[in-house]
Order: structure tokens, then sequence, then C-alpha cells
């Protein structure tokens, strides 16, 4: 890895950093900014929800960065995430709470497939998934560094306090992107408009198919991870350990696959490595209830799954981005886009499961990574 690949991809790792503890912090102290805003859970589980839609708009966005440019929707995209924590900061209201969490998750889906694009574009294809490892870094540190900060925020100066420290991160990472890419140059058939190259994703098989690897693979980890905190409190009893325990074994689990992604990934070949992970997590999910008879088996349990998801999830990506050069950002973006579409299908589907027991929620895993095994089958790109 060269010095300026390498620089950037830590900037970008250390960016996303940011943004990604804004996304999750709300999950662990939803609680906590309920009594600040003197708001009931199910408004703020309903804003959630509307976050989530939000994010189905990824493709329309980062489709400018196809036509305009990746360092301008990068920028772009951090000026919208930062304009979302401001209006915390100087408007501490339900309204712009809402308002918040909508911006920065526009923000993220502005920022996230252009800087994949901006890496395929330049990195080759051989080494590109040790690169796009480094930059997936900034997912599971925002929960084992950022979300802790956050926390110590919040219990020394208040609930705003994390929007104060966010805001500031975001102009601070404004600055540095800017100064830190050069200035977009585009090809003539690059500068097309916004449903051209959504049409030439969905257009060619490939893309599709890839597009269900992602799909199916997420809708395998969601009908777990929609119920193991019930499934842990109702076995054990042990609630605040539990969702603890768990907590710190799923943080250790996405760095530790996203570690292995960065050695092997293009050691082994993008669809190799693709095949092992969502095997190893089949495997994982067939045992996952034999482990669970014990809560350290459980906990053991939980980190194989989510390490296996994590490692197939990240070696997805550099596979990505050589489906469709020519519309990379917003390849990209639908990746994005078809993985919420996995997790609101699991998600659905998960209580229902789960009321038959975990041994059924696991089978429901297995079977949703075997349609993601087809679906790889029928990926072609640029790097075979």
């Amino acid at each position: 890895m060269k010095n300026t690949t390498r620089f950037q991809a830590i900037a970008f790792a250390a960016i996303r950093l940011v943004i990604n503890s804004m996304h999750r912090m709300v999950y662990p102290f939803l609680t906590v900014f309920s009594r600040g805003l003197g708001v009931d859970l199910v408004t703020l589980s309903r804003l959630l929800a509307v976050r989530s839609l939000v994010g189905m708009i990824g493709p329309l966005l980062a489709t400018i960065a196809d036509s305009r440019g990746r360092k301008l929707t990068m920028v772009f995209g951090l000026g919208v995430f930062t304009l979302g924590t401001s209006l915390v900061v100087f408007w501490p209201t339900i309204p712009t709470f809402a308002a918040a969490l909508m911006l920065t998750m526009l923000g993220k889906m502005m920022f996230d497939p252009p800087m994949q694009a901006y890496i395929g574009d330049r990195v080759p294809y051989a080494r590109r998934g040790r690169v796009l490892a480094v930059t997936e870094l900034g997912w599971s540190l925002s929960f084992v560094i950022g979300v802790p900060l956050m926390g110590f925020l919040i219990s020394r100066w208040g609930w705003m306090s994390p929007f104060w420290a966010l805001m500031l991160l975001g102009i601070i990472c404004i600055i540095l992107l800017y100064w830190m890419i050069p200035k977009d140059s585009f090809a003539g058939d690059q500068a097309a408009n916004i449903f051209s190259n959504i049409q030439k994703v969905l257009r060619f098989t490939p893309a599709i198919a890839g597009l269900a690897i992602g799909m199916f693979s997420s809708a395998a980890n969601e009908v777990i991870n929609l119920v193991f905190g019930v499934w842990m409190e109702t076995s054990f009893g042990l609630q605040i350990a539990a969702l603890g325990a768990a907590a710190a074994v799923i943080g250790l689990a996405e760095l530790s696959g996203e570690s292995l992604v960065g050695f092997f990934v293009d050691r082994l070949g993008k669809p190799r490595a693709i095949s092992f992970g969502l095997l190893t997590n089949c495997l994982s999910a067939l045992i996952f209830p034999s482990l669970g008879q014990t809560l350290p088996g459980a906990v053991l349990g939980l980190f194989l799954f989510y390490l296996s998801f994590e490692f197939t999830l990240v070696s997805t990506i550099p596979m990505m981005t050589e489906i469709v050069p020519t519309a990379r950002a917003t390849m990209m973006a639908m990746n994005i886009t078809a993985i919420s579409l996995g997790r609101a299908l699991g998600a659905f589907v998960a209580p229902t499961l789960f009321a038959w027991g975990m041994g059924t929620s696991a089978a429901a895993a297995i079977v949703f990574n075997l349609l993601a095994l087809m679906a790889l089958r029928w990926v072609r790109y640029q790097g075979t």
C-alpha cells in the first residue's frame, strides 16, 4: 500500500468513525435522548424507522458522484452531516432531533458510496480489498471507541454534548477531505444523468446478482440480530450482563472480521472469500443453538456469527466496485440499499421465526446464506 493510499485509507476510516458514531450511538442511549427531549421511546423508535427509509434514496444521491465527481459529493455529504448535528446543538427540540437523524443519514449515504468508488477508481483490483477493509474499520471502531466516548460525554455534560463533539469533528473532517482529495476529472461517458446510471445497474444481471448477495446475507444476519437480546434475557435472566457482553462481543467480532478481510480477501480472491464467509456463517448459525446452552457458549456463538457475517459483507465491497466500473458510486449506493432491504426482510420475519425457537431462526439464516451463495454464481466482473 503506497504512502498516499495508506494515508487516505486511514483518513477515510477516521471520517467514517465520526459518521458511524452518530449513526450507532442512538441505540444504546435511546432512553437518555428520550428523557432529554421529553418524549416516549415509541416516538424515537419510529423516528429511527423513518431514518432507515431515508437511507433508501441513497442511489439517487450517490449518482451525483458519477456525474459531478467523488470529491464534491463526499464534501457535500459531510456538510449535510455537520448541518444535522448542529441543529441539535443550537435548537435542542424533538423536530430538530428528528431532522438531525435524517440529515446525518443522508450525509452518510452521500459519503460512503463515493468514497468506495474513489478507491475503486485509484487502487488496482488485486489489492483493493485490503484498502477497503481499512476504511471499514470506521464501522467497528465506532462501536468500540466512538459509542463509549459518546457515553462518557453524556455522563459528564449531558445528552446534548455528543452533538457538540460531532459538529466540531464534522467541520474538521470537511477541511481534511477538501485538502486531501484531488480535483475530480471524468471521461465524457461518466457524465451521465441519475436514471441512466441506475439503469446500467438494473439492466445488468451480474449487478443484480451482486445486490442479491448483500440482501440475502444481511437478512441472514438480521433474523439473529433482532432477537438475540431477547433470547439471552429469557435464557439466562441476566439482561444487563447479557446485553453488555453482547455489545462488547459484537464490536470485537466486527473488528476481527474486518481485519481478516484485510489479510485474506486479495490473497484468496474476492468470490472465494465471499463463499468462505457465507459457508462459515452457515456453520456458526448451525452450532449457535447448541452453544447457547450456557452463557459463555452463547457469547462465543455470537462472536463467531458476527465475525463471519462481517467478513462476508466487507469481502463483497471490493468485488462490487468492479461490476459496473462506469457507475461505481451508483452501484455502491444500490448495494447499501440492497443491504437495507435485506435487514428489513430479516426484521419482518424474525419475530415469527423466533416464536418457534432460536433453532428456527438459525435455520432461516442458513437458508438466506445459501440463497446468497446461489447469487454469487451469477456474478461476473472485470476482475475475473
